[in-house]
């Protein structure tokens, strides 16, 4: 049954809002949460009135408090994620549209609002990459600039500006990577042969000449090795050859035994072929690494395949 004096002051503030008085609005709209918190209408209303003042931190409160009052409410996601794309919290935006399609998938309003936030995150990103890239053309660093400008032009292909940029690097760049390659030993040029096949997503290609490269290293725990096995051990994995990945991800752990790269890769394959404890042990030695060197992004992975596996071990436990 819903609250009269609280249907009532929302009525008021309705008026108000229609009249453009959004402050007086607000104050009703206060009154009627005080009266009945639990209406999620009401603070859906009071977020868009600061919304409409430019008041965007009251807005977002408002929204959170519009969503605590009622989850299934789809419109308080919508209240929460325009005030914080408006502060400019574009990855707290993108979190709270997703949490609302995960309410109501079909939504219109939530898939807008995020296809425009997203394209902002990738020009904010792109930006934020010619930046790096122009500060390490500055202090000579031409290798890291031409990585730089390769990642933003996966994500904006065709930018006027990062062609520019990349027009003055790639000369540079080519003629260090010739003169580095110059004075690589044979069984260097096999693995860099291995890296431009992989680039070009040859796999087997690229497996080719890695293994053409681990032949040719009598000593198999040295730094070339490694790397070989460990981008061997990618190739594998991307053609699904999970025995491959389990083993060149173990012979990269006995020359490293905290390799996170080796460990994420080894949990995965061990998991893919439902050898779940191993996996488990994987990712646990990850998560026991200290969090700023382990990345964010493993930290995150590892943590949500050790609650999946940790399931799955003990559901096999009580089969």
């Amino acid at each position: 049954m819903p609250n009269a004096a609280a249907e009532g002051f929302k009525a008021e503030g309705n008026g108000f809002f229609k009249s453009g008085k959004y402050a007086e609005a607000i104050e009703k709209y206060k009154l009627a949460t005080n009266a009945d918190p639990n209406v999620p209408a009401y603070w859906s209303n009071m977020s868009a009135s600061y919304e409409k003042l430019g008041d965007y931190e009251n807005a977002a409160d408002a929204g959170r408090n519009c969503i605590k009052a009622d989850n299934k409410f789809v419109k308080g996601y919508f209240r929460l994620a325009t005030a914080l794309k408006a502060l400019n919290d574009l990855a707290g935006c993108i979190k709270t549209l997703e949490s609302g399609l995960g309410v109501d998938s079909s939504n219109n309003d939530l898939k807008k609002l995020k296809k425009e936030v997203t394209e902002l995150q990738r020009g904010e990103q792109v930006a934020n990459y010619c930046s790096k890239a122009s500060e390490q053309m500055q202090s000579g660093d031409i290798a890291g600039a031409y990585k730089t400008l390769e990642l933003a032009s996966r994500l904006d292909a065709g930018n006027p500006d990062i062609d520019s940029m990349m027009s003055k690097v790639r000369p540079k760049y080519e003629a260090q990577e010739k003169a580095r390659k110059s004075g690589l030993g044979a069984n260097e040029l096999l693995k860099e042969k291995g890296d431009d096949e992989y680039k070009k997503a040859n796999f087997e290609g690229a497996i080719d000449f890695y293994t053409k490269c681990l032949d040719a290293t009598s000593d198999k725990t040295c730094t070339l090795a490694v790397k070989a096995y460990s981008n061997r051990a990618a190739c594998f994995k991307q053609i699904s050859n999970f025995d491959g990945t389990i083993e060149d991800c173990s012979m990269v752990l006995e020359a490293e035994p905290n390799n996170v790269k080796a460990l994420v890769r080894r949990a995965q394959a061990f998991e893919a072929v439902e050898r779940y404890k191993f996996a488990l042990q994987d990712v646990k030695q990850v998560l026991a690494q200290p969090r700023s060197e382990v990345g964010e992004a493993n930290f995150n992975l590892c943590n949500g395949m050790q609650h999946r596996l940790r399931r799955v071990v003990e559901q096999l436990k009580n089969m």
